[in-house]
């Protein structure tokens, strides 16, 4: 069961990556690296990590390890997201990316 959780997990970082990468035109791969990369690369990345917690509803702990990457980290990120929120137009933007979010989390049917 653990193994299960894990791949979905992974999955699902993978999918907000290539959301967040799509929206940005970013490769999903650059997104997911181990490596920090460029600022930009990395404010990509932390709203990929935002999107997983959020939208699928996973725990900071879950999303570290599907990113490879501290919780801590993953709770830096996602506070630095919700802090940019205060801009109008970011907030849009990121509402419109947990829409997307939101519309392809029920097809993972073996969630249930």
């Amino acid at each position: 069961m653990m193994a299960l959780r894990q791949r979905q997990d992974r999955d699902g970082a993978h999918l907000a990556a290539g959301l967040v990468g799509f929206a940005l035109g970013v490769e999903p791969s650059v997104i997911l690296t181990t490596d920090r990369g460029a600022k930009g690369i990395a404010r990509a990345r932390q709203v990929s990590m935002y999107l997983a917690h959020v939208g699928f509803g996973m725990s900071l702990s879950r999303v570290a390890n599907a990113f490879c990457r501290d919780r801590s980290t993953v709770a830096h990120g996602c506070h630095l997201v919700e802090e940019r929120r205060d801009d109008p137009e970011f907030d849009a933007w990121l509402e419109t990316l947990e829409i997307g979010i939101d519309l392809l989390a029920p097809l993972n049917w073996m969630n249930e």
